[in-house]
């Protein structure tokens, strides 16, 4: 609709700054769409106002502007094709020949690409950049952007600046690979556009790029460090190899990211360290308040089943991070014990309870069914109320089945939509003896869910009568 607007303005000769926002690229794609769009509907017999405003006389030198970019969108090959030459020196048109040179129609694509490379220079460059990257997506849209990097590649490097801030992160990272191919920017700009810019790929490129050649600069490790970016960072940790620092590698041992926390064990153990010990010593106290959850979390991680005997007290711990990856850490050394965990469900922390249920879940039939039915209680938190419905959907049977039909009608629209998915997929199995009078009046207060003929099928499968 936007573009079909925009092509109405040009035709009453509004200028195109006005007509629609030609800073964005999505804009002129609009135009290009909604100039053939409403040229459609005159043809139809819809738009009659369309014919005397977007006339176009024979010879297109007459045209103003406005009405030359609708010449450019033109459907008849033949006018976009004249309408290029007329187009050519006019820097407010050059997105549309950035379009054209994508044309379906070769002569029009041809035409389009040699004005492209006469009049495509630094400063145009920048500005079409985000257009070009665009329409780099569609078939023929290459030739627009080997031609941008060629422009780019001989222009000053300051004409780099603003593609390296620019919002789209397409852009950026186009940018950024010409930057780093250039060599224009130095390890410790590179290794802040690692550690501050929000795309990954953005990230890893700059933090590659940063380190490349052995740099073990201390500007750069302490940006690369810092940044907030697990993958940034464990780069970071892995070049602390190369600088020979294994006592700063080993503050990262309790980082909060599992990847961190792997490349700080490696260079660790490159000077002879013993990561395992080291963590052993840090969680020795299960009353230690400072206890980060990453030194327990890297217990489990590179220690033995033996260290579990580390992890059960600090179930107790008050910090809920400490006692989720406890519980987190005797699951992944495969000790749980779900006489030990059960108590847990009942954590005020939901983190804790997740990964308590993720370690019961194994062992979901040999719970108490009973106290689980009770968390399922409206009055519980819900974070309670979900891990007890996981884990009574687990024990399958009937006590699935009796699970689910309870929360049919319960308030929480997940969990009754759990409950319905749950019934759907129910089939009798072989721990519910066959013509169980309870399945039938449970599945008949599932008719809703069911057809006649998949409920009656159901019925029979179970032995009840249909």
């Amino acid at each position: 609709m936007a573009g079909e607007a925009a092509a109405f303005r040009l035709a009453d000769s509004t200028p195109l700054r006005e007509a629609f926002d030609v800073s964005d690229p999505l804009a002129w794609l609009g135009l290009d769409l909604g100039v053939r769009v409403v040229r459609h509907g005159y043809r139809h017999g819809t738009l009659p106002a369309w014919k005397k405003a977007a006339a176009l006389p024979g010879a297109l030198r007459l045209l103003d502007e406005p009405r030359l970019a609708l010449a450019l969108c033109h459907r008849d090959g033949r006018t976009r094709e004249r309408a290029l030459a007329r187009a050519a020196g006019r820097p407010a048109l050059l997105p549309l020949v950035v379009v054209r040179s994508t044309d379906w129609a070769e002569p029009v694509r041809h035409r389009a690409r040699e004005v492209l490379r006469t009049h495509l220079d630094a400063e145009a460059a920048v500005a079409l950049a985000p257009l070009v990257l665009l329409l780099g997506r569609r078939d023929r849209g290459d030739f627009a952007v080997d031609l941008l990097r060629q422009v780019l590649r001989a222009a000053p490097p300051e004409r780099l600046s603003p593609l390296l801030a620019h919002s789209d992160r397409v852009v950026r990272r186009f940018a950024y690979r010409l930057a780093v191919e250039r060599g224009v920017l130095s390890p410790v700009e590179l290794a802040r556009a690692a550690a501050e810019d929000a795309d990954t790929v953005v990230q890893t490129l700059c933090a590659d790029a940063a380190l490349a050649g052995g740099c073990t600069d201390d500007d750069v490790l302490a940006l690369l460090l810092a940044a907030r970016n697990p993958g940034v960072r464990s780069t970071g940790v892995t070049a602390l190899r190369r600088a020979g620092r294994p006592e700063q590698a080993e503050t990262f041992l309790p980082d909060r990211a599992p990847m961190v926390r792997a490349c700080a064990r490696y260079v660790v153990r490159q000077y002879g360290g013993d990561p395992a010990a080291w963590y052993r010593a840090r969680c020795a106290d299960p009353q230690d308040e400072s206890l980060p959850p990453g030194a327990v979390a890297g217990l489990a991680e590179c220690g033995e089943r033996a260290d579990a005997a580390l992890l059960w007290p600090l179930l107790q711990h008050p910090a809920p991070a400490v006692r989720a990856r406890a519980v987190a850490g005797v699951r992944l050394l495969d000790v749980a014990e779900a006489r030990r965990l059960e108590p847990l469900l009942e954590d005020p922390a939901p983190g804790v309870v997740r990964e308590t249920t993720a370690a019961l879940l194994p062992s979901a039939r040999s719970l108490d069914a009973g106290r689980l039915t009770g968390l399922l209680v409206p009055e519980r938190p819900r974070h309670q109320r979900v891990a007890a419905f996981r884990l009574l959907d687990a024990c399958g049977g009937l006590v699935r089945l009796r699970t689910a039909v309870a929360l049919l009608d319960d308030p929480d629209d997940k969990l009754r939509h759990w409950a319905e998915q749950s019934v759907q997929g129910w089939r009798p199995s072989a721990d519910v003896p066959l013509g169980t009078a309870e399945v039938g009046g449970l599945l008949d207060r599932t008719r809703h869910l069911f057809s006649e003929s998949m409920l009656t099928w159901l019925k029979r499968e179970a032995g009840v009568e249909a």
